[in-house]
């Protein structure tokens, strides 16, 4: 019995940048840099006594057009006036009187953050105002020092942005008295009138103390042994009294 062969059929390949019937164009990927933010520091209060609540305020700002910044939070307000007869006036021409007024957009949120011994770790939050001010309250459970710094971690089309802020001090009072001279320090070393540091009877030879008295602050390393008077904890060595100002006998805030 004859069975006629089946023609073959020819199938033409198409070209690697072809697109295939019924499948539809892709629009290209259009990839929109983040716009650049820049925290601001207007005023910060760094040195307090235990129990009591550093401050730190600024601003958060957003890079505009030509590398300018503007507050998050604001929009210019343009005045048109009608172009008066026979005068030709381009469509969205603004009027130089414009001023920036807030604009109703979400909160953004900022961190203070301090530094430990594993890294940054975020202490205190808020929010963001209508013109990107924000006030970041803390009040440490401890005395002692730490470095500061603010944090924006970015938003939606917002690039995120950190600021340092500088140490915060925490201190307690504690009495003090100061000597001079010259002589062999308990911790190492020899003592003269250029010597910065302290004596305490208890602190690790070293143990950096910061010290603040009537407005002014230094931070010095413990480097000999005393007072030996009841009631005093520290002995400053004569220059750090006169980098303090400090009179002679009284109190002193101490982060140790």
């Amino acid at each position: 019995m004859y069975v006629p062969a089946t023609p073959a059929l020819t199938v033409t390949a198409l070209p690697p940048n072809a697109i295939a019937a019924g499948e539809a164009a892709q629009p290209p990927v259009t990839v929109v840099a983040p716009q650049v933010t820049r925290l601001r520091i207007r005023s910060a209060i760094l040195n307090v006594l235990d129990g009591r609540a550093a401050s730190i305020a600024g601003s958060l700002r957003v890079a505009a057009r030509r590398g300018s910044l503007q507050s998050v939070g604001t929009h210019r307000s343009v005045s048109m006036s009608p172009p008066s007869p026979g005068a030709s006036q381009s469509l969205g021409a603004s009027s130089p009187s414009g001023a920036a007024h807030p604009a109703a957009i979400a909160p953004r949120i900022i961190t203070l953050q301090a530094l430990g011994r594993h890294g940054w770790k975020t202490i205190a939050t808020a929010r963001t105002g209508a013109r990107g001010r924000f006030r970041l309250r803390y009040r440490a459970d401890r005395i002692g020092s730490e470095l500061l710094r603010v944090r924006f971690a970015g938003a939606s089309g917002e690039d995120r942005s950190e600021r340092a802020v500088g140490r915060l001090n925490v201190y307690r009072l504690a009495e003090a008295s100061w000597y001079g001279g010259e002589g062999s320090l308990a911790c190492g070393g020899w003592l003269t009138s250029a010597t910065l540091g302290v004596a305490n009877k208890t602190l690790p030879c070293g143990t950096l103390v910061t010290l603040r008295y009537d407005g002014r602050t230094v931070r010095v390393p413990v480097i000999d042994r005393g007072p030996y008077v009841a009631g005093r904890e520290y002995d400053l060595t004569e220059a750090t009294k006169r980098a303090l100002g400090f009179e002679g006998v009284g109190e002193v805030w101490a982060t140790s």
